[in-house]
């Protein structure tokens, strides 16, 4: 297989992918994203790009470095480059995601998590482990989707209500494995994820998710937390 993008290099200090990082490409169309992730110096890449019309497409070979993550962490820890495979969804950031689109991400992740061990927790969007600058995938990416067939996670919270409380948000969203950051913009990249169309101060409800995600996924959940 051909991995036209020049734009790699070796994963740092033995890293693996443990990790995979969904982004959207924010431009017009499917063929300038390629060119902008397969030229030189752009300096910018990912593992796969996937189109509207659902051709998987991979740049990079899997086991490589590829540039799409930037600066961020996630579970405590950064180079998310080094530990991550990144897709490339076309799209402009305002559209919803098609079906065939849609499909193919399922299939190139199903093929992504059995290759290398992973687990449903491992998929992150760039907004995750990026909060301060980054919002993809969006509003309009469908996360329960891939929850419904394990290739991502969905809060399941029950029980009484916790009380709102920002230090403990701020806590628990730390050990679910958001990066170090201000309320607002971990609140902000939370519901940008698990409930897109709520506005409005810190509620129960954030509360509620952040804890069960927290207790199911973080601490030793996850596989970052290993190393």
């Amino acid at each position: 297989m051909a991995f036209p993008s020049p734009n790699f290099g070796e994963r740092r200090d033995g890293a693996r992918p443990e990790l995979v990082v969904i982004h959207y490409t924010a431009m017009p169309s499917c063929a300038s994203a390629r060119k902008r992730l397969c030229l030189p110096e752009a300096e910018v890449s990912a593992h796969w790009l996937i189109g509207e019309d659902g051709e998987a497409e991979q740049l990079v070979d899997e086991g490589m470095r590829a540039w799409h993550a930037g600066a961020g962490a996630w579970g405590g820890r950064g180079d998310v480059n080094s530990r991550s495979i990144g897709i490339e969804l076309a799209n402009s950031g305002d559209a919803p995601f098609p079906e065939p689109q849609m499909a193919a991400l399922e299939r190139v992740l199903a093929g992504i998590l059995s290759r290398w061990g992973l687990g449903p927790e491992a998929v992150i969007g760039h907004s995750d482990m990026a909060p301060e600058r980054k919002i993809d995938p969006g509003p309009r990416f469908d996360w329960r989707r891939l929850a419904r067939q394990g290739l991502a996670i969905w809060p399941e919270a029950g029980g009484p209500a916790p009380r709102p409380d920002p230090a403990a948000f701020a806590a628990l969203a730390g050990a679910f494995g958001y990066p170090d950051q201000p309320l607002e913009t971990l609140l902000a990249a939370f519901r940008l994820r698990f409930r897109p169309r709520h506005q409005g101060a810190l509620d129960a409800t954030d509360m509620a998710m952040i804890a069960d995600l927290a207790a199911r996924f973080g601490a030793d959940g996850g596989p970052w937390r290993s190393a």
